[in-house]
Order: structure tokens, then C-alpha cells, then sequence
């Protein structure tokens, strides 16, 4: 029941209705027997500032972020987390005396579902895409010592990826084929796959990769995309996406709730019943 005492978070999106968030913080909330409550908040393009400060001002704890307000939020936080700012973004944002603090999860929370599996964060890894997501888990490899490829259809976005986090190596779109048999870890982090609409050429493409090779993909609509499909069948260790999402919103929820949830099959199984 909420009531007075009630710890007050959510997250912010335009549209937001679709996010699993609220679904996952609530079950915790319950299972942990923690008086709080996740709510959905849409927020228009360009309301963002008034939108965190009034909630602030309400006695929010603090909120994610998701499209399209990364970005501005990342401008917006009066301090980040050294992971925020080599990520370039900000997703978990906690208040604390009229401040803005901002964290950025994604990486992290990638790094955690690669152990889930049973894969290390080590070696060489060659990441697909340029995207926002794609620089949060290239920075966070590079903290766990990952040397790391990066390759994008627009070559620019990459080398801007590169340039920014200050370390990394641009592979041309068409010649990473070629360098897979050097990689312990390809992730996907392009909308490749997402729907199950992809026609790339994947089992002959990881026929050039070593068999022991690591495939993790961050769509999770549907749990196994075309990429993770020919690599289970090529016998390669796959890691698919909902874990991601799982892993990644631990750290907001301790902020918040002053708990680190697990991720169990009861939490798994709650957003995949939903998907399906």
C-alpha cells in the first residue's frame, strides 16, 4: 500500500509505456517486502529540466532515463560517475539535496550478464555498431581490460566512438568478417535482429570465428535473435540480451531502495512471460 512513508522512482521516457522498468522494480520492491513504488513517466522532448527538478522537488529518490532523454540528461547532472563519462550517457539518476547524480548502468550491467554466462569480460572483442549502448559496454570492456574493435555501416560513427573513449581500433564494416578468428567475444549492439528480422549471413560469417568464441547480442525481442542461432549452432557460447536489461537495473534500484536484488529465474522469468 502506498502511503506516506512510501519511497517515490521511476523512469522517464517519450513514449515510456512500453518499458518492463516499472515491472521488474515493483516485483523487487515486493519480494524484498520494501515500501516503495516504479512508476512510468512520459516526458516530452524538451521538458526534461523541469520534469527532474519538479520530481526532486516532490521527494523522488531518483528515476531512469531512457529515448530520447540519455542525452540531456547527461548535460542536465550537477555530478557524474567516472562510468557516466566515459559512457557519454546517463540512465540512473538519484536526487540527493536538490543535486542530480548520474550513473550510467548499461555497460556494467552487460559486463554482469557475460559472468551470468559463464563468459569473462577478457581478450579481444569486436562490437557491431556505434550507438549510444555500444559506447557505455566498449567503455565498460575497456575498464575490465578488453581490447576492443569496433566496426559500424558509417565508418565516421565509429571512429567517433573511438575518439572519444580515447582507445579502441576501427574495423571497416566489410572487412570484420575477416578478423572474427581473432576475437573471444562478438556482441551485437546494432538493432540487427530485433523482431527477428535480420539477413545477415551469419552462419557463414562465424565460420571464420575460433570455437571459442563468445556471441552476446543486447536485442532481446525475440530472446534468440538470428546471430545467436547460427552461433548455437556453429557451437558457440551465446549470451542473450534480457540479462542486460536485468543486470542493468541492480545499481538504480540499490540507489534508491538501499538493496542489491538478485537476478533470479523468478525475475527472468516475469519480463520474458511478458515479452512472449
Amino acid at each position: 500500500m502506498i502511503n506516506g512513508k512510501t519511497v517515490l522512482a521511476g523512469v522517464i521516457g517519450w513514449p515510456v509505456a512500453h518499458s518492463r522498468s516499472p515491472m521488474l522494480h515493483n516485483h523487487w520492491c515486493k519480494v524484498h517486502q520494501i515500501n516503495g513504488a516504479y512508476v512510468p513517466l512520459p516526458v516530452a522532448p524538451g521538458q526534461l529540466e523541469v520534469a527532474l527538478r519538479g520530481l526532486a522537488a516532490a521527494g523522488f529518490r531518483g528515476v531512469n532515463v531512457t529515448i530520447p532523454h540519455k542525452e540531456e540528461a547527461f548535460r542536465l547532472c550537477d555530478e557524474l560517475t567516472m562510468t557516466a563519462k566515459r559512457a557519454g550517457a546517463a540512465n540512473t539518476l538519484r536526487f540527493e539535496d536538490g543535486r542530480i547524480l548520474g550513473d550510467c548502468t548499461d555497460g556494467t550491467g552487460f559486463c554482469d550478464n557475460l559472468r551470468a554466462h559463464a563468459v569473462s569480460p577478457s581478450g579481444s572483442v569486436l562490437i557491431l555498431g556505434a550507438g549510444g549502448a555500444a559506447r557505455a559496454i566498449a567503455a565498460a570492456l575497456q575498464d575490465c581490460g578488453c581490447d576492443v574493435f569496433i566496426t559500424n555501416r558509417t565508418a565516421a560513427r565509429a571512429e567517433a566512438l573511438v575518439s572519444a573513449l580515447g582507445a579502441g581500433v576501427v574495423l571497416p564494416w566489410a572487412d570484420w568478417p575477416a578478423r572474427l578468428g581473432e576475437m573471444q567475444i562478438l556482441i551485437n549492439a546494432t538493432s540487427l535482429g530485433m523482431g527477428g528480422h535480420d539477413e545477415t549471413d551469419w552462419p557463414s560469417i562465424l565460420q571464420q570465428a575460433q570455437l571459442g568464441l563468445s556471441v552476446a547480442d543486447i536485442v532481446y525481442t525475440p530472446l534468440q535473435t538470428p546471430l545467436l542461432r547460427a552461433a548455437q549452432q556453429r557451437g558457440l557460447r551465446t549470451v542473450e540480451g534480457l540479462g542486460m536489461l536485468l543486470y542493468q537495473a541492480r545499481a538504480g534500484f540499490h540507489a534508491w531502495f538501499g538493496l542489491w536484488p538478485e537476478v533470479d529465474k523468478q525475475s527472468f522469468d516475469l519480463l520474458m512471460a511478458d515479452l512472449t
